[in-house]
């Protein structure tokens, strides 16, 4: 069973949020990374970074990026690949959702790269979040919450 709960386990949350940076096609997801990985608590600082664990083993996560009072970005949404079909995804969307609105977050936006990453963009559409631009194929998407 998957259980997503808020970390500060910096070294796992590298661990996945680097695996996740070695995906074909998703390098331009990753400007700056150095410096994200460098002050993970500074760089989501009013956020939150939640890990998900299946019988203690860290399989995903997902983040929370303050943009300003009131609007938050969701980053680094992964799954580790022998964990992928099981409907973590989902999960671990509604558990960000869940942890922006505590926050007190009001929009909750994100960027896709639907060329890369097909099953999330269709998966974002199904959960509601609307597609707010294009820009050379970085797809902007929000929720109102």
């Amino acid at each position: 069973m998957l259980e997503v709960k808020c970390s500060d386990d910096y070294s796992v949350i590298k661990n996945l949020f680097t695996e996740y940076s070695q995906i074909k096609g998703a390098e331009g997801c990753f400007v700056s990374f150095d410096k994200e990985l460098a002050d993970l608590a500074g760089f989501y600082k009013d956020g939150a970074i939640l890990v998900g664990y299946e019988g203690g083993e860290a399989v995903g996560c997902v983040a929370i990026k303050k943009i300003d009072a009131k609007t938050c970005e969701g980053k680094r949404l992964f799954i580790r690949p022998e964990y992928r079909g099981k409907g973590y995804a989902r999960i671990f969307l509604n558990s960000m959702i869940e942890q922006a609105r505590i926050l007190g977050y009001e929009l909750l936006t994100f960027t896709t790269r639907p060329d890369v990453m097909k099953t999330a963009y269709e998966l974002y559409k199904r959960m509601d979040f609307e597609e707010t631009g294009n820009d050379n194929g970085v797809v902007s998407m929000e929720m109102s919450l």
